[in-house]
């Protein structure tokens, strides 16, 4: 969050944009999320483009960062924006998140969690999730099950 700090240094707790990239996980039925630190709720998995950094090299930077695994054919299932992302820390932080969401169904690497920003991570059968799940994430864990469930067919 290099970026976003030195932005929050001069403008406060006011609201910023924040690109960001998320990714939902979903295998064998399964998603895989994880419990945040900062607020207790599940969420994708992902974060805020560094200056320069695409996409791409973003949700294959966060990945590594947050889950220690690197992502096989990642799809876009869309870009989110408006008032549905808008968030609130819990330090009181604004932000407009402009995302851009991935479904991976494969990945490399050993599952292990950043205990710095995840405390737990799950899997959950994509029929059965849980209720206190990160504001900014509904619409893009709704649109990846529907995408998932569509290619199943």
């Amino acid at each position: 969050m290099g970026y976003i700090s030195e932005i929050r240094k001069k403008v406060g707790h006011d609201p910023v944009f924040m690109p960001a990239v998320g990714c939902i996980i979903i295998k064998d039925g399964k998603m895989l999320l994880q419990k945040r630190t900062d607020n207790g709720t599940w969420a994708v998995h992902g974060g805020a483009l560094d200056l320069g950094e695409t996409y791409l090299d973003a949700l294959n930077r966060e990945l590594k960062e947050e889950i220690n695994i690197k992502p096989i054919n990642p799809v876009v299932i869309n870009t989110y924006s408006g008032e549905n992302m808008h968030f609130f820390y819990p330090n009181k932080d604004e932000v407009y998140v402009v995302s851009v969401a991935y479904l991976v169904q494969d990945f490399e690497g050993e599952l292990k969690a950043d205990l710095d920003e995840v405390l737990e991570l799950k899997w959950f059968d994509i029929n059965d999730l849980p209720k206190n799940i990160n504001k900014p994430d509904t619409n893009s864990i709704h649109d990846a099950v529907e995408l998932y469930k569509k290619n199943l067919k």
